[in-house]
């Protein structure tokens, strides 16, 4: 008897055959599979599969034909587990899972086909494309932890501008990679990468320590300039409860201090009320400042925004480079008003025309930065400009 929610088999009935198309997989809820494959023109037994155990999902994930023959040896009830079920999770998993996951398939039907002699046998086809692409991941992480151990990693300092004075005020940090063989690996590749895996901690610890020399270096080479710098912190490290005290451990040991940092989080991770909200908690209390970088990009909304108290709220470049249209400015107008309310500072992001800034100027918004202002610098020519 079969239902779309349950099949049930008695001893003897074949639940498919060898060489059938594949539509479903199946959840053995009681009973006992026989799992044959033929060979030589006669059925060999290759095992026995009983309750709380998958079959059939192998055809179902490579879209190849059954490779081997279900018979039940007891009466069986079996929940089906639809193709496009597999399929869709199988698209929402990491593609260097999935191209392992396939590759692993191919690698067994192979075998099974040469065990059983029937080299015709069905093999997955994993998507080549795909396949080099995961590798090409696989190998990039790889690189991307002895980029850490050679030093290939640097940081450029973009400069933020006091829009009233023009005086230089401070800096963002961004990460740069210039790979031996690849050349200048983009952020949006590693950094993407870094924040998949478990890389992106140590990639921070490596960054929030660049930093910290360098603002070091400014205190030492340039003692009347006090810049701060802002840096990005990803989720996880949102989510460690000791991450402040792991930063202020680098600015102590680089005897730099903490009011010259200043934490940039982007809005898309406001999601996650609580965590920021101890973050930010934790960070006035050792002296730094915390930004809500992008804002107008992600999903915060007001109810969470007066509840965290942030110091700074950076509008992000989309809307500043449409300032023509009369929507983004009331936008930017309505920011600038709100922040204010708020006693948060506003840096402008992606400021490239002086009639921009000017616009700026004339809104209140406290800072810009932008190309106009300057493109990242090296930190030799970060020291150059704070000399000027």
């Amino acid at each position: 008897m079969a239902t779309a929610y349950r099949i049930e088999l008695q001893p003897g009935e074949v639940l498919f055959r060898e060489g059938d198309a594949p539509t479903t997989a199946f959840l053995i809820e009681s009973g006992t599979l026989r799992i044959t494959a033929e060979r030589d023109g006669a059925p060999m037994l290759l095992g026995e599969l009983s309750a709380g155990a998958l079959v059939g999902e192998m055809a179902v994930l490579d879209d190849s034909r059954r490779s081997a023959t279900a018979t039940a040896t007891a009466a069986c009830v079996l929940t089906p587990i639809d193709r496009a079920q597999f399929a869709e999770r199988l698209q929402a998993a990491d593609p260097v899972v999935r191209a392992l996951l396939l590759s692993q398939l191919t690698r067994y039907r192979t075998a099974l086909a040469t065990f059983t002699g029937n080299e015709s046998a069905p093999t997955a086809a994993a998507d080549a494309a795909e396949s080099a692409h995961a590798l090409d991941k696989i190998r990039l992480e790889s690189q991307l932890r002895n980029a850490m151990e050679n030093r290939e990693l640097e940081i450029r300092l973009q400069p933020i501008q006091h829009i009233a004075s023009g005086r230089l005020a401070g800096f963002e940090a961004l990460t740069r990679w210039t790979h031996p063989e690849r050349g200048v690996v983009s952020p949006a590749d590693f950094i993407a990468l870094a924040e998949e895996t478990s890389l992106i901690v140590p990639v921070g610890e490596y960054v929030l320590g660049e930093v910290c020399a360098a603002l070091r270096r400014i205190a030492d080479e340039v003692p009347h300039a006090r810049p701060f710098v802002a840096f990005n912190v990803s989720g996880r490290q949102v989510g460690d409860a000791d991450y402040v005290a792991r930063v202020l451990a680098q600015l102590h040991a680089h005897q730099v201090a903490p009011a010259q940092l200043k934490i940039e989080i982007t809005e898309s991770l406001v999601l996650d009320y609580g965590q920021i909200a101890t973050l930010i908690e934790s960070a006035h209390k050792a002296g730094m400042q915390v930004a809500l970088d992008d804002f107008g990009t992600g999903y915060s909304n007001l109810g969470h925004l007066h509840k965290l108290a942030f110091d700074t709220i950076k509008i992000d470049q989309g809307f500043i480079r449409q300032l023509e249209d009369p929507r983004c400015l009331a936008i930017v107008r309505a920011v600038i008003g709100m922040a204010g309310a708020l006693g948060c500072d506003v840096v402008a992001e992606g400021v490239e025309t002086p009639e921009h800034l000017a616009q700026l100027k004339l809104l209140g918004c406290q800072y810009a930065q932008g190309w106009l202002i300057g493109k990242p610098f090296t930190v030799d020519d970060a020291l150059a400009a704070l000399t000027r």
